[in-house]
């Protein structure tokens, strides 16, 4: 059996909103009752519309969020859950993150030295000769070159600020790197370059990435296994291949039939499935199903029961009162 690198078990992020002296507490369910596993080497793609909790998940699993009650987070064997800031600081070494914007996530004020040494010296793990040489390493695996080290971000293009981002994600040698959305900024030419670095990168020092995006045909290139989130909850969960193949809740159906074809011909000959109205808010979410306003397929228990995931084989599991029947 394969190591686990990140076990998350019944994820919730709830956010109290600020409401008047005489209103009813509201509360944003952000997520909602998520679960999922990561073996140590692979690469979880995690999909959904805009808004459905795919961000708040991956910052969750670094600590950045925290979980409500009865989740936990096993990481490398550990329930990092209820860490103090000091309790976490040794796992901060070992967990990183890829930012979606390279034109906001960098220090303007900074070279590249400063930027991608600053995890090096924020967590104590080395200094002088040793943080330079370290820095320049990454650089140059990253593909950018020594001199670019006392330039300042705004004189890189997108892609060599990514590469930036990256390195700086790497230079703590972290096991485990949250990559949210590293390429929807990009040319789809600078794209194709970020994911062969980053599959690069695992081939040769074994990283587990968790891999954020819209853009499935990228997430289906990239990805071991696959997520699909709506509404803050996973709807869908099972190996890539599987997955595309196989997809049975009638959300994910619908966006696989958005993904263009390479084949003008097929592209035009294919059924886009169109979903009809608006989605929910996660402030007052829909009772049972949080896909059932939207689902042209509603049954009277899905919005009397929230389903759970079930298997629908060892490779697949969905949450759908659809499945079985």
């Amino acid at each position: 059996m394969s190591k686990l690198c990140i076990d998350a078990k019944d994820l919730k992020i709830h956010f109290p909103l600020k409401s008047g002296m005489f209103q009813k507490k509201r509360v944003l369910k952000a997520v909602d009752g998520v679960s999922f596993s990561i073996e140590a080497g692979s690469t979880m793609g995690l999909v959904g519309e805009s808004g459905c909790g795919k961000t708040t998940v991956g910052r969750s699993l670094l600590r950045l969020y925290e979980i409500q009650e009865g989740g936990q987070i096993i990481f490398d064997g550990a329930d990092i859950s209820r860490f103090t800031d000091q309790q976490m600081m040794p796992y901060r070494k070992r967990m990183q993150m890829i930012f979606q914007d390279p034109y906001t996530s960098l220090d303007p004020r900074k070279t590249v030295a400063g930027i991608v040494s600053e995890p090096l010296l924020a967590m104590n793990i080395m200094k002088g000769k040793d943080a330079q040489d370290r820095v320049r390493e990454m650089v140059e695996l990253v593909g950018l070159k020594a001199d670019h080290l006392s330039r300042y971000p705004h004189e890189f293009s997108g892609g060599q600020r990514q590469r930036i981002g990256i390195a700086r994600a790497l230079v703590a040698n972290p096991e485990f790197i949250v990559c949210d959305e590293p390429i929807s900024a990009l040319d789809v030419s600078i794209q194709a370059q970020v994911i062969n670095i980053l599959e690069e990168l695992q081939d040769k020092f074994g990283f587990t990435y968790l891999f954020i995006s819209h853009d499935l045909s990228m997430v289906r290139h990239i990805s071991h296994q696959v997520g699909v989130m709506y509404l803050g909850n996973l709807i869908e969960y099972a190996e890539v291949d599987e997955l595309y193949e196989n997809m049975v809740h009638p959300y994910t159906k619908c966006l696989m039939s958005a993904v263009p074809a390479a084949d003008p011909v097929q592209n035009r000959e294919r059924q886009r499935i169109i979903l009809q109205g608006d989605v929910p808010s996660p402030i007052d979410p829909p009772s049972g199903c949080p896909f059932r306003t939207r689902c042209k397929y509603c049954m009277d228990i899905c919005a009397e029961k929230k389903p759970e995931l079930v298997r629908v084989n060892e490779k697949h599991m969905v949450a759908c009162h659809l499945a079985g029947k």
